[in-house]
């Protein structure tokens, strides 16, 4: 009993309860300790994500050898495809039921924030997209000239950053989930705007649910492995997504999660976990799509053309592997592809960004758990095609 007590999804459902509980009492001067704490914890973990993706990414590439490029440009295809097909599959959904909906658009009437005591910035010591791109090239580069002395400097920076994934980032994620939370409630984001947020977020989710099915269910039939098996350790990753509201930083947790299952090999699970945290935000995509849609509808008295929609969806697909893992990275990266294509005003724009903000969790908890299936196709492919697994 003990042991399942202090089990990390134990705790981080604590983290969000005991948030949700306390942000709706809590006054101003409680609240500016909260808000400082989280910009501590957050700078923290922020700091902490381009350690873990090079940490990850890099050795794994050199472990797969000759196969390294092979794999990299399957994943890259397959993160792409996921994205797009969320997005078409989205799009439909939308011609088909915003038309039958009655959506109430305002977001009006919440309480701010108040100040945080004092702001603590720890820089990254480089962006994410620039400690993927410096992963992928050092890993090749390595493979390429066969550099056996880099290569065991970089299993052993691999075992630092597993200490500190183990040590740091684990046991504050649930201080940091629990500050998100109090803020939320403290806002009024979870009870006065229940209403608009239940309306769409109930849709858009069930859209999350039916495409993860889809995700996995091609994934069992292609490697010949339980999906199950994955999935269901993917809870305490699915719910630190929700609390984090970014891929980035639920990182950590989420390959732990994805080291549990059988049936993904440890060599996949390290390359692919940390690269399509990065590169795949099917949930942030579907979620998108169908948000421009009933946006434009609500605002404008109709929704895009279906060419145009196209269009938008495509593009969308590469936004995304380029967009940052943080919360709004995807809406934040694409505002040029929603101004100058679907040709929204100032107006359009700020309620795009502020409906987003108000589910960006749960897009984001599609996301990491959409990460489970792609790897599982990774693993297929590797045994498909005789790639022998790398201890």
């Amino acid at each position: 009993m003990k042991k399942i007590l202090t089990s990390l999804p134990v705790r981080l459902l604590a983290g969000v309860i005991i948030g949700m509980l306390v942000g709706l009492v809590a006054n101003e001067g409680f609240m500016n300790i909260v808000v400082t704490l989280k910009q501590v914890l957050g700078q923290v973990i922020t700091f902490c994500v381009p350690l873990i993706v090079i940490g990850f990414i890099a050795p794994s590439i050199t472990r797969l050898g000759q196969n390294a490029s092979r794999m990299l440009g399957v994943a890259l295809i397959i993160a792409y495809v996921s994205s797009i097909g969320a997005a078409f599959f989205s799009m439909t959904a939308g011609y088909a039921i915003i038309p039958n909906l009655n959506i109430v658009s305002s977001v009006e009437g919440l309480k701010e924030l108040p100040a945080a005591i004092f702001t603590l910035e720890i820089p990254q010591i480089m962006t994410v997209m620039s400690a993927l791109v410096f992963s992928v090239l050092l890993g090749l580069g390595v493979t390429w000239t066969k550099s056996t002395k880099t290569a065991e400097i970089l299993e052993e920076f691999q075992q630092i950053v597993l200490q500190v994934v183990t040590k740091v980032i684990i046991p504050i994620l649930p201080f940091f989930i629990a500050c998100t939370f109090c803020g939320l409630a403290y806002e009024g984001t979870i009870t006065r705007q229940l209403p608009v947020f239940l309306k769409v977020i109930i849709i858009v989710m069930v859209g999350h649910y039916i495409w993860l099915a889809l995700l996995y269910f091609l994934a069992g039939m292609y490697s010949g492995k339980s999906p199950i098996e994955v999935v269901k350790h993917y809870g305490p990753a699915y719910i630190t997504a929700v609390g984090t509201m970014s891929s980035a930083a639920t990182l950590a947790v989420a390959l732990r999660c994805a080291g549990k299952s059988s049936v993904l090999r440890k060599d996949m699970t390290s390359f692919g976990i940390p690269l399509f945290a990065n590169i795949h935000l099917c949930g942030s995509v579907l979620t998108e799509v169908f948000f421009v849609m009933t946006v434009s509808q609500v605002l404008y008295g109709e929704m895009p053309a279906m060419g145009t929609m196209i269009l938008f969806c495509l593009l969308l697909g590469i936004f995304a592997i380029g967009a940052p893992g943080v919360p709004g990275g995807t809406v934040m990266a694409s505002l040029g592809l929603i101004t100058g294509i679907l040709l929204f005003d100032a107006t359009g724009t700020a309620l795009m960004l502020t409906i987003f903000a108000l589910q960006d969790s749960f897009g984001t908890a599609c996301n990491v758990t959409g990460d489970g299936a792609l790897t599982l196709m990774l693993t297929g492919y590797a045994d498909k095609h005789h790639i022998e697994e790398q201890n």
